[in-house]
């Protein structure tokens, strides 16, 4: 039987308490993704948060604090079979125990280690690449990151900022981080029309652009290496590269 969820770290919890306590899952999906399989029939598991609690302190107690990072980690990433490869992590580590990260020769959890990794330094860049615009008293940023990692920046940035209002919007999921002075919150947010910058901010970005090309040294420029540390995909977003 394949199961179907909501979309939330905590519907995905309660499937895998249902492959536990119910029905073994053939296949774990995404409700409004999910195509038709014969050889499967589905079932909508309602998300329920005292079942995804115990899954959630079982993976804990039962594997370690690095296989719940990596369970998340997993389910923010990109990977269109992320939930798949959750499920089969999960048994392999209720299995295994706490050795289970230490498996590196293993194909599932050198798939595993490899797209937590990619989310892990998406998120490290972003702490970096991120640039703020002052609109209205209140800090924006937009971003387009390949991985869901809005969650990972809000501690962060609102530590940093702990004064100010900001909002951090995901473009490509429609949705953003709200932070008022140390409280943040993640909620959909969707504009159709360019945020219009005031003359004070245009002349910010315009010193900004100044200093950024007479500070580098023509000589040591090394392009490559700046696409790696920087990758192109994200440049739309920083003034000093438009």
């Amino acid at each position: 039987m394949n199961y179907l969820y909501d979309g939330s770290f905590e519907g995905l919890l309660t499937c895998i308490y249902e492959h536990y306590y119910m029905k073994k899952a053939a296949g774990i999906y995404m409700k409004g993704q999910y195509q038709s399989d014969l050889f499967h029939v589905c079932k909508e598991i309602a998300t329920d948060l005292e079942k995804s609690e115990k899954v959630y302190q079982a993976i804990m107690k039962k594997i370690s604090q690095q296989a719940l990072k990596n369970t998340y980690h997993l389910y923010l990433s990109n990977s269109y079979e992320k939930e798949n490869l959750i499920l089969k992590y999960l048994i392999r580590g209720f299995k295994t125990g706490k050795s289970i990260d230490e498996l590196h020769s293993d194909e599932l959890i050198h798939q595993v280690h490899l797209i937590t990794k990619r989310v892990s330094l998406e998120c490290h860049r972003f702490l970096g690449l991120l640039r703020f615009s002052d609109i209205n008293d209140t800090l924006y940023s937009e971003i387009e990151p390949d991985h869901d990692i809005l969650v990972l920046l809000g501690d962060h940035f609102s530590d940093r900022l702990k004064n100010q209002n900001f909002i951090i919007h995901d473009k490509k999921r429609k949705k953003a981080l709200w932070s008022k002075k140390g409280d943040w919150l993640i909620s959909s947010f969707d504009i159709q029309e360019n945020i219009k910058l005031s003359h004070q901010e245009c002349a910010y970005r315009d010193l900004w652009k100044h200093y950024y090309k007479h500070i580098a040294i023509e000589g040591r420029k090394n392009n490559r290496l700046r696409k790696q540390y920087m990758p192109t995909r994200y440049w739309k977003h920083l003034p000093e590269m438009r």
